[in-house]
């Protein structure tokens, strides 16, 4: 009876907590979703702290505290608002300045320089540029070289040693398990399956992985080179011979401008702002200037549209989510934006490694109805790649930046062969009875036949024709011509443009104001799309999904990445055209 009473009131006890916890939550919401306008009336620095992921778009979402209470990594960051905040903040008469405070952050190279670029035009406006860090990673320096002033905290460090892709293979540790991936491709290139294949990178991958990655490097360099006034030469030697071990030694060879600890630099602004004291300051977050109107913001009064249709995850069927690309859920936004007659041209904001080849061609064909019917462009972000470059291919005009990754014009199917672990090391044995003989095409039980692997790899080559096709169609070139550059191969956004993958470089803004000019438009206001969720709503599709994701990465930290490359194998239905799973540079 104790032992029932117990784990009743334990129970109960849950319950309580569980129901406190989310009312709690609930009044987070309630109180973090403002909605009235904010007003300056002095000198403000618009403060930016940037720690935690980059991404296109991220809905605000005040459950992220609830990550917090798990020990969670810092929120995801929003590029579009930081964007247009930079921009309002130019013309603002409150604003004297931004402060950066940049963490470690974790963002693609394409969207660094878009937000470098906003903020090199922010300066020409005559105000400053600050930034701080007690730690710089590579990413997080290259944002910063930016400003007026680098500031550092002495005993902090800052990390330059050059940039690192590493490739995990699993081929033995699921012939370990009993596990034998059946893979069919097409193209040499197409290194996506190489983790289930080999045990280190073909000469062909090893190839297209040093030229783009050596081709982001030296944009890297030369924009650091130009600002911070110090030779490409010599910064590859500074970082070859590893001179930079701490702040000083950045101080003296000119990568930072002062060494401060947190007072110091708040007596540095105080000067700056021409203040005596660092308490008449005034600091405005990212968030909060969100709030603030300027003329610019009037435009959202204007009757022409420009709809901005943001894309960003793996491609998959179905609605997805806005990390995850849903065909249903892009292309219904695609056709609102062609039905709606206000919408004046479309831009689609591309940054997906790819996935599904159906789902793919699913958004592929609304893309093309609304070219016939408006201007359509799109603009690539930090990877815009096989599904991807599939999805846009046939815009009008295609935006990206130098550093962004593209191309991997490939497809391939993979077939798992379970047969060892269920039968050698769970036991389990199988039969069936089947009508025809291809019935069971794609069992797990056994290992594909020799006449069935014939049938994927004709539906495999079938698909990358239709890609290359489309993809010759949109550029305006032969077949043949796109399957010399393709076969999977990656490219960087300098080596697309040089063999017509894209047509100018440049950001979401850039492509935007494309966009205008193809649509004779003056004044228009830009609408984004698809809608982001309610909060309420984000609430509940976090606790119903987010909640095992959240505790897995906070448990295995950086391994997360390979837990989460062998769980998107069930995602994997039907022909892909993607890029490696695991893939990243550093």
């Amino acid at each position: 009876m104790k032992q029932f009473l117990k784990f009743t009131l334990a129970a109960a006890f849950g319950i309580v907590l569980s129901f406190g916890l989310l009312i709690g939550l609930i009044a987070i919401i309630a109180s973090g979703n403002e909605t009235n306008e904010v007003k300056l009336s002095k000198p403000h620095i618009l403060k930016l702290k940037l720690e935690g992921t980059l991404q296109d778009r991220v809905a605000e979402n005040p459950f992220d505290v609830y990550g917090d209470l798990l020990g969670g990594t810092p929120s995801n960051i929003g590029l579009n608002a930081l964007l247009a905040n930079i921009k309002k903040a130019e013309n603002d008469e409150n604003i004297s300045g931004i402060h950066l405070e940049t963490g470690m952050l974790n963002a693609g190279f394409a969207s660094l320089d878009e937000l470098r670029d906003a903020l090199l035009k922010f300066k020409e406006s005559g105000k400053f540029i600050t930034a701080y860090s007690e730690i710089y990673n590579q990413k997080s320096y290259y944002l910063a070289s930016v400003a007026n002033t680098i500031c550092v905290y002495p005993e902090g460090a800052i990390e330059l040693k050059g940039l690192n892709s590493t490739v995990a293979f699993y081929t033995d540790a699921l012939k370990k398990i009993g596990v034998e991936p059946q893979v069919i491709r097409h193209g040499k290139f197409k290194a996506a399956v190489e983790p289930f294949l080999l045990t280190e990178m073909s000469p062909e991958n090893r190839e297209q992985v040093e030229t783009f990655m050596y081709s982001i490097w030296a944009q890297y360099l030369a924009n650091i080179s130009e600002i911070r006034n110090v030779s490409i030469e010599r910064l590859n030697t500074m970082i070859d011979d590893f001179e930079v071990k701490t702040p000083k030694d950045a101080l003296d060879l000119g990568l930072i401008d002062k060494l401060c600890y947190k007072d110091e630099l708040n007596s540095y602004l105080t000067e700056l702002m021409n203040e005596t004291d660092f308490k008449n300051l005034n600091f405005i977050s990212n968030k909060k200037y969100k709030l603030v109107q300027n003329e610019n913001a009037r435009k959202k009064y204007k009757k022409d549209k420009i709809a901005v249709i943001f894309a960003q995850g793996e491609i998959q069927s179905g609605k997805g989510k806005e990390t995850v690309i849903g065909s249903e859920r892009i292309s219904k936004a695609i056709r609102k934006a062609r039905l709606d007659e206000k919408v004046k041209a479309i831009v689609l904001r591309v940054n997906s490694p790819g996935g599904s080849a159906l789902a793919s061609d699913v958004i592929w064909r609304e893309m093309s109805l609304a070219k016939k019917a408006k201007p359509v462009v799109v603009s690539m972000g930090d990877v815009a790649a096989s599904g991807g470059y599939y999805i846009a291919c046939d815009a009008d005009k295609i935006y990206a930046s130098p550093t962004t990754i593209t191309g991997s014009i490939g497809v391939f199917g993979i077939l798992m062969n379970l047969e060892e672990l269920y039968t050698d090391k769970l036991g389990l044995t199988f039969d069936q009875v089947k009508t025809n003989k291809f019935a069971d095409l794609g069992s797990t039980t056994r290992p594909l036949t020799n006449e069935e692997y014939t049938i994927i790899q004709e539906s495999v080559v079938e698909v990358y024709n239709t890609f290359t096709s489309k993809v010759a169609k949109g550029r305006n070139t032969t077949q043949a011509k796109v399957d010399s550059i393709g076969q999977g191969r990656i490219w960087s956004g300098v080596n697309a443009k040089e063999i017509n993958l894209i047509d100018e470089f440049g950001g979401l803004e850039k492509a935007i104001e494309g966009a205008a000019l193809l649509a004779n438009l003056e004044d228009y206001r830009v609408l984004e799309l698809p809608e982001l969720k309610e909060p309420f709503e984000l609430l509940m599709e976090e606790l119903e999904n987010g909640f095992e994701a959240t505790v897995l990465k906070r448990t295995l930290g950086e391994e997360y990445k390979h837990y989460h490359a062998l769980n998107n194998l069930k995602h994997l239905k039907g022909i892909q055209a993607r890029m490696p799973y695991q893939f990243t540079i550093e």
